[in-house]
C-alpha cells in the first residue's frame, strides 16, 4: 500500500528509484573504509595542516551542505556522489563530536547521551512521518533528508561513544578493534536467524563508525608503546587517508561499472528474502537485549581492572633535566618552527589581554603536537617525553585537557616562555 507521503510525492513528479544502495557486503566495505577515512583525514587536516579544529569543521559542514545538494538533485542512486556524501559526512560528524570534547570540554558520556536522544527524535519524526525506516524505500525527497540526517548523527554517536569506550577501558586503538567488531557479528547472526532487518542495519551502522575510527588510529598511531601494549603501524594520518580513499575509489569505480548494488539490479538477480517471523523477531529481540548487557558488563569489568589512563595532572612535570635546545636537536628544523610559531602567538596574545586568541592559539599548538608525536617521537624519545611534559604543563594553566579552570594569564606567559626557550 503506498502511504500518503509517497502518493503526494508520486502526482507531483518527484518520486525517485531507490536513492541508498543495496546491502550487499560492498556496502559494508565502503562504510567501514570511509569511517577510517572520518578519522585520519579530519586528524590530518585538523592537525598537520594546523588548521584548528574549529576551522576544519567550518570548511567540511561547508563540503558537505554542497556535496549534499549534489546528491538529493539526483533521481536515483550514483555511487560516485553517494559515497562522497558518506566520506563528507563521516569527517563532518566526527569533527562535531570532537568538537564537543575537545573545545567544550562537554564529558563522553553526555555527548553519547545526548546525539542517542537526537537520533531517537530522528527516527520517530522519520517513523512518524513516513511510517518506514527501511533505506529500500528511500525514494521521496523527505525519505532522504531523514536518511542523511540520521547518518549524520550516528557518525556524531559513533564517535562520542566510540571515545567513551577507550576512555573507560584504556585498551589501545588495536585492542579496542574487537569490540564492535564482534557486535557487528553478533548481530549479524542475530539478524541471519531472524531479527528485525532495519533494527539489526541501523545497529551495525552506529557500530561501524568506532570500528572504521580505531582501525584509524592503529594504522595511524607510532610503534612506540608502554611495554606491553600492542603498538600501532605508524602509517601516520596522511598515509592512511590516501590507503582508504585510494580502496574506496577502486571499489566505488567497481560498483560503477557492474552497478551490482543498484537496487533495481540486486532485485532482479537475486530471489526475493522470505517474509519475517514474528517468532524469531521476539527471539531476537531478546538475543539484542543480552548482547547490550554483555556489553556493559564486559565495560564496567574491563573500567575495574588496572588500566593506562591518562597521566594524573600532578605527574606532568619531567624527570629529564636537558639544557635548553638540547631536546629539540634531533626534531626537523621546520616543525620545530612550527611548533614555535604557535607558542609565541599565544604568548603575545596573553601578554596583550588577549585570553581568546592565547587559548585558541594553545590549542591549536597542542593539535599540532600530537599531531607530531608519531614522526617526533621515534627520532628522540627522551626529547620528545621532555618537551610533552612541558607542554602538558602549558595546556594545563589554559585548562586544555585538564579539570582545573584556566589560570592567570601570568602563568601561562610563564610556561609559556619556559616551552620557547626548551625549543629555542
Amino acid at each position: 500500500m503506498t502511504n500518503k507521503s509517497e502518493a503526494r510525492t508520486r502526482r507531483s513528479g518527484r518520486l525517485m528509484l531507490n536513492k541508498v544502495p543495496e546491502v550487499t557486503i560492498w556496502f559494508w566495505v565502503i562504510k567501514i573504509l570511509c569511517t577510517t577515512v572520518g578519522e585520519s583525514f579530519a586528524d590530518w587536516i585538523n592537525m598537520k595542516l594546523g588548521v584548528g579544529l574549529v576551522n576544519t569543521a567550518w570548511i567540511f559542514t561547508a563540503v558537505f551542505v554542497v556535496v549534499l545538494g549534489v546528491q538529493l538533485r539526483l533521481k536515483r542512486y550514483v555511487p560516485f556522489p553517494y559515497w562522497l556524501t558518506v566520506v563528507v559526512v563521516s569527517v563532518t560528524g566526527t569533527l562535531y563530536t570532537d568538537i564537543l570534547t575537545d573545545q567544550l570540554n562537554v564529558p563522553l558520556w553526555i555527548s553519547s547521551s545526548v546525539f542517542s536522544v537526537l537520533l531517537a527524535v530522528v527516527f520517530g519524526v522519520w517513523w512518524w512521518r513516513e511510517r518506514t525506516l527501511s533505506i529500500h524505500s528511500v525514494t521521496t525527497l523527505p525519505r532522504e533528508s531523514f536518511y542523511w540526517l540520521a547518518v549524520l548523527v550516528t557518525f556524531a554517536l559513533g564517535t562520542a561513544t566510540g571515545d567513551w569506550t577507550l576512555e573507560l577501558t584504556g585498551w589501545t586503538p588495536g585492542v579496542s578493534v574487537l569490540l564492535p567488531l564482534g557486535l557487528i557479528a553478533a548481530i549479524t547472526l542475530l539478524w541471519k536467524f531472524g531479527a528485525n532487518p532495519v533494527l539489526s542495519f541501523w545497529l551495525a551502522y552506529i557500530l561501524t563508525r568506532p570500528l572504521g575510527a580505531n582501525i584509524g588510529d592503529w594504522l595511524a598511531s607510532p610503534k612506540v608503546a608502554q611495554p606491553g601494549e600492542p603498538t600501532g603501524l605508524a602509517l601516520g594520518t596522511f598515509a592512511t587517508s590516501l590507503i582508504f580513499l585510494g580502496l574506496i575509489l577502486a571499489t566505488v569505480l567497481y560498483l560503477t561499472v557492474t552497478r551490482s548494488d543498484v537496487t533495481e539490479t540486486y532485485e532482479a538477480s537475486h530471489t526475493p528474502q522470505v517474509t519475517a517471523d514474528p517468532g524469531r523477531e521476539r527471539i531476537a529481540l531478546a538475543g539484542f537485549g543480552l548482547l547490550a548487557v554483555a556489553t556493559v558488563s564486559l565495560l564496567l569489568w574491563a573500567h575495574s581492572r588496572p588500566h593506562v589512563g591518562p597521566a594524573p595532572e600532578e605527574d606532568a612535570t619531567s624527570t629529564v633535566h636537558l639544557a635548553p635546545g638540547q631536546a629539540v636537536k634531533h626534531f626537523p628544523s621546520t616543525k620545530v618552527d612550527a611548533l614555535k610559531a604557535l607558542a609565541s602567538t599565544s604568548l603575545k596574545d596573553a601578554q596583550s589581554g588577549n585570553a581568546k586568541g592565547a587559548h585558541a592559539a594553545a590549542q591549536s599548538l597542542r593539535d599540532l603536537w600530537d599531531a607530531d608525536q608519531s614522526s617526533l617521537q621515534p627520532l628522540d624519545n627522551t626529547g620528545w617525553t621532555f618537551i610533552d611534559a612541558q607542554m602538558d604543563q602549558v595546556l594545563k594553566t589554559f585548562g586544555i585537557d585538564h579539570s582545573n579552570p584556566p589560570m592567570s594569564s601570568a602563568q601561562q606567559e610563564a610556561e609559556l616562555r619556559t616551552l620557547l626557550t626548551d625549543m629555542r
